[in-house]
């Protein structure tokens, strides 16, 4: 069965990421196509990347670094759920996908961006860090803005046309993590 991790991309307090994440996950576990799980930065209080070696390297020295790297290892796909924090990702978000490097790759991530304008322009940076981690993005996804699909700015409140958005953004994803994971599974190890 496929694993996908719903990435809470915010640590901030009163934070939208959060009702985000219930939402996509309450209607993802409908499915019978993968299993689903809320993954929140906050859970793993990673500090500024303070690693010695390069990710690269797969030679982690803190406990919360190998957390981190058990956990996102654990998942064949990602659903990121974004803000828009001055046009790009959270700097929480960054940090944490910049913590780790084999954990992500060949893996299919899918986006449920907010904010403003939905997200976009935090979605579209997202897909060039996680390209040069080879993570294969799905184009479908969806943005949510703080006027439309939230009540007073705050609560949750999609608008009836995302949950089809969201459909068809899992309905792309799910057989992508499939692809990648038989190659992840073909794989030569390294001599």
């Amino acid at each position: 069965m496929i694993k996908v991790a719903i990435v809470i991309g915010s640590t901030r307090p009163g934070r939208n990421g959060e009702g985000v994440a219930r939402w996509v996950h309450d209607l993802a576990t409908r499915r019978d196509d993968a299993v689903f799980e809320i993954v929140d930065l906050r859970d793993y209080d990673l500090p500024h990347l303070d690693e010695p070696m390069p990710p690269a390297m797969g030679q982690y020295e803190h406990p919360h670094t190998m957390a981190w790297a058990e956990k996102i290892a654990s998942f064949d796909a990602y659903v990121f759920v974004t803000p828009e924090y001055n046009r790009s990702i959270s700097g929480a978000l960054k940090n944490a996908i910049d913590f780790l490097h084999a954990e992500w790759a060949n893996k299919a991530a899918g986006f449920v961006g907010y904010g403003s304008v939905g997200g976009t322009r935090a979605v579209e940076h997202l897909r060039l860090v996680l390209g040069e981690l080879q993570i294969a993005v799905v184009s479908s996804q969806v943005a949510l803005t703080l006027a439309a699909d939230f009540e007073h700015f705050s609560v949750v409140r999609p608008a009836s046309h995302q949950a089809g958005r969201l459909t068809a953004m899992l309905d792309q994803l799910i057989p992508w993590a499939g692809a990648m994971k038989a190659l992840r599974s073909e794989a030569v190890p390294a001599s």
